[in-house]
């Protein structure tokens, strides 16, 4: 099994930035690739960004900029840093991982989740 746990959520406001983590133990073999999602309420999950074991990265559109994913291996640990936070970028945030890039994109869903973490912007 792999356990996901989230960590630097928060309220901040608009322009501010914030940096999430997450922290894989256990099976971090089928953690290969790494990603977040977010969830506002009465809306579905969306994708995030991802990001493969030798760094290669991929991002919603629409966040590619002000978002920016990393992680360390050696840690095993993943990192989203948010810059320019907008109010539309409250959301729950979910840590994800899998085996395989394929399962982050396109509605489909990765194998294991942690238990997300809040960010609340306000304006």
């Amino acid at each position: 099994q792999v356990q996901l746990v989230e960590s630097g959520g928060g309220l901040v406001q608009a322009g501010d930035s914030l940096r999430l983590s997450c922290a894989a133990s256990g099976r971090t073999y089928s953690t290969a690739v790494m990603g977040w999602f977010r969830q506002s309420p009465g809306k579905e999950r969306l994708f995030v960004a991802a990001i493969e074991w030798n760094g290669g990265t991929t991002y919603d559109d629409s966040l590619k900029g002000r978002f920016t994913i990393s992680r360390d291996n050696a840690k095993n640990t993943m990192y989203l840093q948010m810059n320019s936070l907008k109010p539309e970028d409250t959301a729950v945030y979910y840590c994800a991982g899998d085996s395989a890039l394929f399962n982050f994109i396109g509605g489909r869903k990765p194998s294991y989740w942690g238990q997300g973490t809040q960010v609340t912007v306000s304006s």
